[in-house]
């Protein structure tokens, strides 16, 4: 069984990133310039967003934060978004999610600009996603996608079951796999028969956020396994997939280390293509 290590598949998207902010910079003055939208004093949404912050600045992306404390109103919220939209020296957009329980996450997203979208979550982002149109992609289903070519797993006539139906990863994955030649079955938890889908499944991605949910024998022998749930347990974070699958599996992204490197790396990667889209490049 071969661990699928995110962290050089991001390192190598990041320097890629660097050097496109290099020649972007040198073609036309321009610095990429992410806007950091961040609401509530959510601890692991501050470690995510110092985190991005601190890639960004690696690679030469600029940054900008609005913070905004407990209580923040909606309008408040989208007044800033608009106030964004507007700003010429913005170039991407980081709206950090979840919001504050009684704020309404869809439509703070799709008051964001679709050319600044930097997560890919807009309507229209994934409307494009839906048409096969070029469009901000959403990071993590993204990042998984770029996992499986760095280890040379193939997806072109593949059985690939993604688990979890979310807007952030279940549903976008489905349809990057789709375009890719996967034959793809989405399951959830109202899906009958799950365990036999699974084990079906030349690759098989679990995003639903219940801790330790796919088991041994729930995966077809020789695998690729891509664990992307997460989940706060006493023990510490938790993916969605046992330990035990690693006597099963022919490859496994794990938790931690494996799809989350890339997330920020392709968020990077989004705000430096929305900055030479709008530069004309």
């Amino acid at each position: 069984m071969q661990i699928l290590h995110g962290r050089p598949v991001a390192d190598k998207v990041l320097a890629e990133v660097k050097a496109g902010v290099a020649a972007l910079k040198q073609k036309t003055g321009v610095e990429p310039t992410l806007a950091v939208i961040l609401v509530g004093e959510d601890p692991a949404s501050q470690i995510y967003v110092r985190l991005k912050k601190r890639a960004a600045d690696e690679v030469g992306i600029g940054s900008r934060d609005f913070l905004f404390p407990q209580g923040c109103t909606q309008v408040e919220l989208l007044e800033t978004i608009r106030g964004i939209n507007a700003d010429p020296a913005l170039h991407g957009i980081l709206l950090q999610l979840p919001l504050p329980k009684g704020m309404d996450e869809d439509q703070a997203v799709a008051t964001i600009a679709p050319e600044k979208d930097a997560d890919g979550l807009h309507p229209m982002s994934l409307g494009n996603l839906l048409g096969g149109k070029p469009t901000a992609i959403p990071c993590t289903p993204a990042g998984c996608l770029e996992i499986l070519d760095h280890y040379g797993i193939p997806i072109e006539g593949a059985d690939a079951v993604v688990v979890g139906r979310s807007r952030l990863v279940g549903k976008p994955l489905a349809q990057l796999l789709l375009a890719r030649h996967a034959t793809v079955t989405m399951c959830h938890t109202r899906t009958r028969d799950l365990v036999e889908h699974c084990r079906r499944a030349d690759i098989l991605i679990a995003a639903m956020g219940v801790a330790g949910f796919v088991k041994a024998d729930m995966v077809k022998p020789g695998a690729a396994v891509l664990d992307v749930g997460i989940t706060r347990t006493d023990a510490g974070l938790m993916g969605d997939v046992a330990p035990e699958v690693r006597e099963v599996a022919g490859w496994l992204a794990p938790i931690p280390g494996g799809v989350g490197p890339m997330t920020i790396a392709l968020l990077l990667r989004n705000a430096v293509e929305a900055a030479e889209r709008r530069a004309g490049i």
